[in-house]
């Protein structure tokens, strides 16, 4: 007679010991900071503590500050851009290196495609100031557009990843029944590849956006004078007096970027049915 083994349970973390304590304390670490800017963007005091009441007044002041409209609309205005460009440059590459077969040297272009999302945001801004340094000095042209650049460079890897990711995931058939029946290679794309793309062209192009509204790093190292981001814009005062108005400022930006990035799950939940 064969003994009965039991059988083990798999594994799972979840039931190890101190799982829940350990999660609820990341929790606890990840939201309290967020949850208690969000409460004293309401306080009516000028200072950040103690509390003094509620109030909207600070979301009132930084609605009339003029300073805060200009660098709200750069801020907008230098996302949507660099969002625009760095998606349609992922998507170039993510159709190059997947619509291709394997060849030498296919994982270092992964690599290079990548390089700002391994490199240390602050490596890359100080290599772009002194690229762009060297071309004002040879050139002598000063403008907007160093930002767009620069913002468009650190961006793509980010709009890659999704979009990548949708093209391993779609069936090589419906390209190669449109080809058997006698699609050029433009006509395949735009009726074919391009519709079934869609889903993580828009979650590439939203992540993209989300990362420029809310660089520091860059923007801070290449930013010339009356360049003022939102975000720069908040550490600057943050140097000279911190009132709850800034607090109401990181709230809006915060509700903003959460809305795009909830819209990105639900673009990606959607193409996955």
């Amino acid at each position: 007679m064969i003994p009965f083994i039991k059988k083990r349970p798999p594994f799972s973390l979840k039931r190890q010991p101190g799982f829940g304590l350990i999660a609820g304390l990341c929790f606890v670490m990840l939201y309290a900071p967020i949850i208690t800017l969000v409460v004293y963007s309401f306080n009516a005091g000028k200072y950040i503590s103690p509390w003094e009441g509620f109030s909207l007044q600070w979301y009132v002041a930084a609605w009339g500050n003029e300073a805060v409209q200009d660098a709200t609309m750069r801020s907008l205005f230098l996302a949507v851009q660099a969002g625009i460009y760095s998606t349609v440059l992922a998507t170039m590459a993510a159709l190059g290196t997947t619509r291709t077969r394997p060849f030498r040297g296919l994982m270092a272009i992964y690599a290079m495609i990548n390089q700002p999302l391994m490199v240390p945001e602050i490596v890359t801004a100080v290599a772009l100031l002194i690229l762009f340094a060297m071309i004002k000095s040879l050139t002598g042209i000063q403008g907007m557009f160093y930002l767009v650049i620069a913002h468009t460079a650190f961006c793509i890897p980010f709009a890659y990843l999704p979009i990548r990711a949708r093209l391993e995931g779609m069936d090589l058939n419906l390209e190669t029944a449109a080809a058997d029946l006698y699609a050029t290679p433009w006509k395949t794309f735009w009726r074919v590849t391009l519709p079934l793309l869609f889903p993580g062209i828009i979650a590439g192009s939203m992540l993209a956006f989300v990362i420029s509204l809310d660089d520091v790093v860059i923007t801070e190292f290449i930013k010339s004078s009356g360049q003022e981001t939102l975000p720069t814009y908040m550490l600057g005062q943050l140097r000279r007096v911190v009132t709850p108005e800034i607090n109401a400022i990181s709230t809006v930006l915060l509700g903003l970027s959460i809305s795009v990035v909830c819209l990105l799950f639900f673009v990606e939940r959607r193409s996955r049915k």
